[in-house]
């Protein structure tokens, strides 16, 4: 009898260790698919004015987007402008750096995925000027534009319209 008590415990035992060792393993696998999300989150690194308004709307929406955006502000984002190689006509009040890419402007994050997805030969994206509707620039009405593609030689194409 106390064999089959033994055997039964044992049996009650193992069933109990094998439920909780699947467990554990469903958790530990959930947990590391959380943790693997996270570390993929990628990096941004934003240069700005440190009272520029919309700026703070697009690091925002950045951030709102899972991107990790480093901030640094400038008195001057120009010598900034012309160290990243960002045409003149194509500059607008802040610039950033993503995986190599050179972000200018009010570049919505789904159009930073976009690029971050296909890697394209260029040196980065931009939204000229301070277009209403766009990332950070939020407003009573959502203009028309085009996200530009330009490349180190200062060529620029159509990588987006938004309408």
């Amino acid at each position: 009898m106390k064999q089959n008590r033994h055997s039964n415990s044992t049996v009650h035992y193992r069933t109990f260790n094998r439920f909780t060792w699947l467990l554990a393993l469903a958790l530990a696998m959930l947990g590391a698919t959380f943790g693997l999300y996270a570390a993929e989150q990628t990096e941004l690194v934003v240069y700005k004015s440190p009272t520029c308004g919309c700026c703070k709307g697009w690091v925002k929406h950045m951030r709102e987007n899972n991107y990790k955006v480093e901030v640094h502000n400038q008195q001057s984002v120009q010598p900034v402008k012309d160290a990243m190689g960002v045409p003149a006509k194509l500059r607008s009040c802040h610039s950033a750096v993503v995986e190599g890419y050179v972000i200018e402007g009010h570049v919505p994050a789904d159009a930073v995925a976009r690029l971050l997805r296909e890697r394209p030969p260029i040196r980065g994206l931009a939204v000229p000027g301070m277009v209403m509707g766009t990332p950070g620039m939020e407003g009573p009405r959502n203009d028309p534009y085009d996200i530009i593609a330009f490349e180190d030689d200062g060529s620029v194409s159509i990588y987006e319209q938004r309408r």
